[in-house]
């Protein structure tokens, strides 16, 4: 006898929309929600977007409940419809040295290392990401290993510098002795490939009536992504660095693959032209010593020649070592060496002092930890799940 069952009536369980993230909106954006979800008419948008973009972005507030200048009846209303909330935090770690690193859970599967350096720039500065894992495959870059798995959002960017001031106790946002004076975009990621994102974060950070960083204090730093060059400078008029490390197209190529996309002379010519050029607003180049690689007086001295003519500071950066790597630190006093010949051309040269190297948090390491975390993590579950079947054979 057959069976026919009627699903005419049946209906699927029905799901709550997710809510959107007010904390990425720019200014305008977020007046555009509130009216688009009916929250407010538009002649009144312009002045809610300013209360709500006062408490989410200067007092650092994460529930709709504390806006106690909003109406009661509104606020109902944005809980029904938006968010302000933190991500995740699944690790928090603090160096010896003072150096703090989260990693940060932004959806499922989604993480990335943030890093906050005390005494640097003004008072300290936080290392941000741009991508979770990295398409640049720079050969001595271990972060540059790990697979891209999608851009941050503009409100993921943001999360990055709000988790920071959260543990710091920067809320509201500062004046002065603020802990958090400088944001580079030096994580996770190649920032110019997600530039759009990058550049609405920095309108958020720098807006004066919220997190109130300067662009001039703001650095976005890249491997040479040279016609977004232009875009960047004008876009978010930020200090710009260039992840550099050699002297010719032969060694760049090896060690930063994009060269040979934008190879040195079309690097240098994109980098003259950057919007806003000047001695008041030099380039940083980035420059890690490799031992026997790119380290000899003679590169010292090509370098010397490469940057005649720009407004420029080099950053020295000993190289941080990590398992399987093909490298080896340049010896200190090498690097010193390498150093002074920078200086006699007139160029500082600061030797940037490797920061959180016990927690994985110097330059090249984000997130190399947390992935192996993980992989061990599924190795073992794997195991677990393999002895399982064998003993239920």
């Amino acid at each position: 006898m057959g069976v026919t069952l009627d699903l005419s009536r049946a209906t699927a369980t029905p799901v709550a929309p997710a809510l959107i993230n007010l904390s990425g909106m720019t200014r305008a954006e977020l007046a555009a929600a509130l009216v688009e979800a009916e929250v407010v008419r538009p002649e009144k948008a312009k002045m809610r977007a300013t209360q709500l973009w006062r408490w989410i972005h200067h007092y650092g507030v994460t529930d709709f409940a504390r806006m106690t200048d909003v109406a009661k009846e509104t606020r109902a209303q944005l809980v029904e419809k938006f968010t302000v909330a933190r991500p995740e935090v699944v690790e928090r770690q603090v160096s010896r040295d003072g150096t703090r690193k989260w990693l940060i859970r932004m959806a499922p599967g989604i993480e990335v290392e943030t890093v906050y350096i005390p005494d640097v720039g003004r008072a300290g500065a936080l290392c941000v990401s741009s991508q979770v894992g990295c398409t640049l495959n720079c050969t001595f870059c271990h972060t540059g290993t790990q697979p891209l798995v999608r851009n941050l959002t503009t409100a993921e960017i943001v999360a990055q510098v709000q988790v920071a001031r959260d543990d710091l106790g920067e809320w509201p946002s500062p004046k002065e002795d603020r802990r958090l004076s400088n944001i580079v975009f030096m994580g996770m990621g190649e920032p110019l490939y997600n530039l759009d994102n990058v550049a609405s974060a920095i309108d958020i950070i720098a807006d004066n009536e919220g997190i109130a960083i300067s662009r001039r204090r703001i650095t976005v730093s890249t491997s040479g992504v040279v016609p977004q060059l232009e875009a960047l400078g004008e876009q978010t008029q930020a200090m710009l660095a260039i992840s550099l490390h050699a002297t010719n197209d032969e060694l760049r190529n090896k060690l930063v693959p994009l060269n040979k996309k934008y190879p040195i002379a079309e690097l240098m010519a994109g980098i003259r032209a950057y919007p806003g050029l000047s001695n008041s607003k030099r380039v940083t180049f980035e420059y890690v010593m490799l031992k026997g690689v790119n380290d000899s007086p003679a590169e010292a001295k090509a370098l010397v020649q490469l940057l005649k003519g720009i407004p420029a500071k080099i950053n020295l950066i000993p190289f941080n070592p990590w398992p399987g790597s093909d490298y080896a630190c340049s010896d200190w006093g090498t690097i010193e060496k390498f150093a002074a010949v920078l200086n006699r051309a007139g160029y500082a040269s600061p030797i940037r002092t490797p920061r959180g190297r016990d927690i994985l948090a110097a330059c090249g390491q984000l997130k190399s930890e947390s992935e192996k975390l993980r992989a061990s993590a599924r190795r073992k579950i794997a195991a677990e799940a393999e002895a399982a079947a064998d003993a239920a054979e």
